[in-house]
């Protein structure tokens, strides 16, 4: 039985920065459906328009961020920035009077992310040994996870004693001022001993890297499509009963078992494979959706919370170490600009069809179409795509 190695310094950094960012943005997030729902009175398909649109941006940044920091060579100063400009714009939201202020906020909050995620995820998986990458995303994720823990927490410990959501958004800025400075201060970055190739086609990758990839691309988009924003779980929550008091609460639930779970299932797919992995906590997904289509109280909403975690510490380290074992060093900001573009590219469409399908027909027949949308990709995943050996 291997031994195993304890994780190098840079990743512990990089998780203790997520669980400083998370801990700032989830004390906003889970309140951002009440806000819209009560004090603006916007309804599901506005909530799509919001996180949809917000995401997309993101995913659009995340592509050029990606392949720029390939280009200079340097991850830490577009992390830095990412982080610090979501820090300052997140607080924002506590003088929204509108819609359109809201969407406003969370764009500038997601150009951060955009910034950040992939120059991010390419610094990690150079850190790691092959061997261990599942691990490292896994326990970054858990990191991630921690902070979206204690966020929720603190909004609802705020809450209880009486304070109102624009206090608790504006508190939300100490720990996103903390977070960039982590990197700033502790990270050493070790640049990759070669540049990318001149040659290099399609934003940043080689043609045949571009090939092996793109299965991989196509079945995450299919999937996304089904894969609406948490924002619309949050809403199906209240919807079967669950107090506004309580969201934060369940918000903190669901994240306590990601961050759990997560370093263990990102390890699993070291040992077990990525594609098995993955494989199923995709189809752990789809179960839960169809269970929050036929739900019918609030206590059956903990139970799918719960397994809707143990979706996420399969899916989220086993998925980006797989696309670091795609590419070499050089090309993996490019790498993970396209697997995070291509998510957030597809959430706008998602969240928007989910919404509109709710309005339309009612949360159960939205949820169960997920289900079927992640049931296919699932299928694909386990017989198209070409799964490789990890890389260096």
């Amino acid at each position: 039985m291997r031994t195993r190695r304890p994780l190098p310094r840079l990743a512990v950094l990089l998780g203790v920065t997520s669980f400083l960012s998370d801990v700032a943005s989830e004390m906003i997030y889970p309140l951002l459906p009440v806000l819209l729902a009560t004090s603006l009175g916007a309804g599901a398909l506005a909530v799509g328009w919001v996180e949809g649109a917000a995401e997309s941006l993101a995913a659009f940044l995340k592509l050029l961020a990606g392949w720029g920091s390939d280009r200079s060579r340097r991850k830490k100063p577009w992390v830095v920035a990412g982080y610090a400009l979501a820090g300052v714009a997140r607080p924002l939201v506590a003088f929204a009077g509108s819609v359109g202020q809201v969407l406003a906020v969370r764009l500038t909050d997601r150009v951060g992310k955009g910034l950040r995620s992939a120059p991010r995820d390419a610094l990690l998986a150079a850190a790691v040994d092959p061997a261990d990458r599942g691990r490292a995303f896994g326990f970054h994720r858990a990191a991630d996870h921690a902070g979206a823990l204690v966020g929720p927490l603190v909004a609802a410990a705020l809450l209880a004693f009486g304070w109102g959501l624009e206090t608790v958004f504006l508190w939300a800025f100490l720990p996103g001022l903390l977070a960039p400075l982590v990197v700033l201060f502790g990270v050493r970055e070790r640049l990759v001993p070669e540049a990318v190739p001149a040659a290099a086609g399609g934003l940043g990758l080689a043609p045949g890297e571009g090939r092996a990839l793109a299965p991989y691309l196509v079945t995450l988009a299919l999937f996304t499509l089904g894969n609406s924003t948490d924002a619309f779980l949050l809403l199906r929550a209240v919807e079967l009963g669950v107090p506004a008091a309580a969201v934060p609460l369940l918000w903190a639930f669901l994240h306590a078992v990601k961050s759990g779970l997560a370093t263990w299932g990102g390890g699993l797919s070291d040992r077990l494979g990525r594609r098995r992995v993955i494989t199923c906590g995709w189809g752990l997904y789809g179960l839960v959706y169809l269970g929050l289509a036929g739900a019918t109280t609030a206590w059956q909403v903990w139970g799918l919370f719960a397994l809707y975690g143990l979706h996420y510490a399969l899916v989220e380290g086993a998925e980006k170490a797989l696309v670091a074992d795609f590419v070499p060093a050089a090309r993996r900001g490019a790498a993970f600009g396209w697997y995070h573009g291509v998510i957030g590219l597809c959430a706008l469409p998602a969240s928007v069809a989910f919404g509109a399908l709710w309005q339309l027909a009612g949360a159960s027949v939205a949820f169960t179409c997920g289900a079927l949308l992640a049931g296919f990709a699932t299928a694909l995943l386990a017989t198209w795509v070409r799964v490789p050996a990890p890389r260096e």
